[in-house]
């Protein structure tokens, strides 16, 4: 496996998606990534998910697919000799990593500046809903509401339909990427200057960021406000899903070219209608363009236009289920899904699914499952120095 972040320690408080999810992408790359949890509960995500068996075992689906490769610590930071230990833990680590609601830390005791204090070159990294400052800095904050405040809702789905969530949490999975990111820059920066360095990330940031290629730039740089389309694309035409004689397909005709080799794969001389002659007359007649190809589409199925098209070189896919795509030749072929055979706390295999890219050095993976709640508190406070009479004194009294 590649271990890109070999020998960084990272103390990750973090719970449910935008922050675990984050903090394994960074285990999957050889930081050791303790988990600071909750006694008797942990991360909420060990509740939730589809298996309600595994819910009991707070070892539930949600908390499956964020923390692999990861220790689990039970620390009640509540307690004078729990924050003691944390502290004693921060000392020795690279980061701290939080997202609980902003001032939580504060309250606790716990802010930067007392981290700091105990560990000059420490990296803070905190994720909210609306970040540490601003007008909405202490309204909870879920996927959901990101989803809608952040316009995505607004510019998904149709005319008729919208606004409609995205299917799964996008806002979260933004955030969780931008603070792996923030944190992995700031290293690097600290390896150059020795500093450390408090990180702020909001999911309304972190969606926002992302949707500057199109929705926010042309609003701010070309006056026009986006609008629902549903599976059409805003800038070219024919691009978007079309109904075949059996399933539907995705075609893409950004380029001049494609549109070409379109015409020539499905037999039609569309290029030479002047209602499609150019870019701009094909987006202004998108909808007799749609009604004349989907006539000739509809001759053949899916999976017959997909092979046909893509011999042609017209970029075009299918449209798969969850368990196609993951069933898919080529997903098996670049080995995203790393498996563990029978995970303890679970009773059966299980699976997570890697970074989105490779390298050279190896594969990015993990080396251990999930953690059952708590399962290296022991190990964790014995390389602290505690000896087996401490940790018990404290497990008795609630500290761990």
């Amino acid at each position: 496996m590649a271990r890109l972040l070999e020998g960084v320690r990272v103390l990750d408080l973090t719970n449910i998606i935008a922050g675990p999810l984050a903090s394994l992408q960074m285990a999957m790359l050889g930081a050791e990534v303790i988990k600071v949890e909750v006694p008797g509960s942990g991360d909420l995500a060990r509740k939730l998910g589809a298996d309600l068996e595994l819910s009991k075992k707070l070892m539930g689906t949600s908390f499956l697919a964020m923390n692999a490769g990861k220790r689990s610590l039970t620390l009640n930071l509540k307690d004078a000799r729990g924050k003691a230990l944390f502290l004693r833990l921060v000392a020795k680590a690279d980061i701290v990593f939080e997202n609980f609601r902003p001032g939580t830390m504060d309250r606790l005791g716990l802010d930067y500046a007392a981290l700091k204090a105990v560990n000059p070159r420490v990296i803070y990294c905190a994720v909210s809903g609306f970040g540490r400052e601003g007008p909405l800095s202490q309204r909870p904050s879920y996927d959901q509401i990101i989803q809608g405040f952040s316009g995505l809702m607004s510019v998904t789905g149709t005319a008729e339909t919208a606004p409609t969530r995205a299917g799964y949490v996008v806002c979260d999975s933004m955030a969780a990427i931008v603070a792996a990111f923030a944190m992995s820059s700031a290293l690097y920066r600290r390896s150059v200057t020795g500093e450390g360095e408090c990180i702020d990330v909001a999911m309304l940031d972190a969606t926002l960021s992302t949707m500057a290629a199109w929705p926010v730039s042309n609003f701010y740089n070309a006056g026009i406000t986006p609008k629902p389309i549903g599976n059409e694309n805003p800038t070219a035409s024919p691009s978007g899903t079309f109904q075949c004689g059996e399933g539907a397909i995705n075609i893409v005709c950004n380029e001049e070219k494609h549109f070409y080799l379109l015409c020539e794969a499905v037999g039609l001389a569309l290029h030479e209608d002047p209602r499609f002659a150019n870019r701009a007359l094909r987006l202004a007649n998108r909808v007799a363009l749609r009604e004349t190809l989907e006539a000739r589409l509809s001759e053949k199925t899916a999976v017959e236009w997909e092979a046909i098209l893509a011999a042609a070189g017209v970029p075009v896919g299918p449209i798969l289920t969850l368990p196609e795509m993951l069933a898919h030749p080529h997903v098996e072929a670049r080995n995203v899904v790393q498996h563990f055979p029978d995970a303890p706390g679970v009773g059966r295999d299980i699976a997570v699914t890697r970074p989105g890219f490779r390298l050279a050095s190896g594969m990015p993976g993990v080396a251990t499952p999930p953690p059952q709640l708590g399962q290296d508190t022991d190990a964790v406070l014995g390389e602290l120095g505690l000896d087996v009479a401490d940790i018990a004194a404290l497990r008795e009294q609630g500290v761990i």
